[in-house]
């Protein structure tokens, strides 16, 4: 293979140049590790997804600039949006399979795309020196904190001092887990969100899918419903729709196209 596709969207958005955006490599067949890791590094995007056909199904991987993770939504939700709107993926159902996540899909309804991902385990910590780190990373102290597959979860008051959050990066960087999820309700939609990892190459991400499979089941138990709107308050922002379904989560959003293009690895 000397070049490879690449897409950039624009996703958990109907608007250019806000939501997170992502870069998709379409590959005949998966590359070396590091050379996936080198591209994603060059992109310097918080994502880049790599799929490969596999039958009527897609084999899929995710890398920030510094490390492979095990689930990205945007990046997903964007190689759908590639797939059904870019390569006539021709049905409203697409199958990917994930080494580290197992299998996940998109649905399409009309213009909205919609994740279905595995709901995750929640631990519920109390511990006070977990607690007080926290604050070290957000300035305030969580009402609730949990600690999920990949994330820590802090719950506080409210989206005024969300907002508001001069995160530590420095602390933040110090937990044990892909990054920070800060959540509280919201004043417009059901809940809102940021999330930080800079452990994971990532100060600030823009919208982040995946969080939201933590952030749904801890919502659905404080508000008791199961439909929920939601926006994640970083800078470019992003609006998701989502469904709890026990073991499972709809994550809902739009996407646009922002380029497309060629890699050339003739020289390698």
């Amino acid at each position: 293979m000397k070049s490879i596709k690449i897409f950039q969207i624009d996703a958990f958005t109907d608007q250019l140049f806000s939501g997170n955006p992502a870069a998709v490599c379409v590959l005949n067949n998966w590359l070396s590790d590091n050379l996936m890791q080198s591209i994603a590094n060059e992109n310097n995007l918080a994502e880049t997804a790599f799929i490969v056909s596999k039958g009527d199904d897609f084999e899929i991987r995710w890398f920030t600039p510094t490390t492979e993770v095990d689930l990205c939504g945007h990046a997903t939700l964007a190689s759908a949006y590639v797939l059904y709107n870019l390569l006539d993926y021709p049905g409203s159902l697409i199958r990917f399979y994930s080494p580290r996540s197992g299998w996940l899909s998109v649905k399409k309804r009309d213009e909205m795309l919609y994740l279905d991902f595995p709901t995750d385990t929640l631990e519920l910590i109390n511990r006070k020196q977990q607690v007080i780190h926290i604050y070290a990373c957000i300035g305030i102290f969580p009402i609730e904190l949990y600690k999920g597959k990949t994330d820590y979860i802090a719950v506080i008051d409210s989206e005024s001092s969300l907002k508001n959050i001069q995160p530590n990066l420095e602390e933040i960087a110090k937990l044990k887990g892909r990054g920070l999820v800060v959540t509280a309700k919201g004043d417009a939609v059901d809940f809102v969100s940021r999330f930080f990892a800079p452990q994971s190459g990532i100060d600030e991400d823009p919208v982040t899918g995946s969080a939201h499979t933590s952030l749904v089941p801890i919502w659905a138990k404080k508000l008791g419903k199961r439909n929920f709107t939601a926006s994640q308050l970083s800078k470019r922002g992003g609006q998701l729709v989502c469904e709890y379904a026990d073991d499972r989560c709809l994550i809902g959003g739009k996407a646009k196209l922002y380029l497309t293009g060629e890699i050339k690895l003739d020289q390698l």
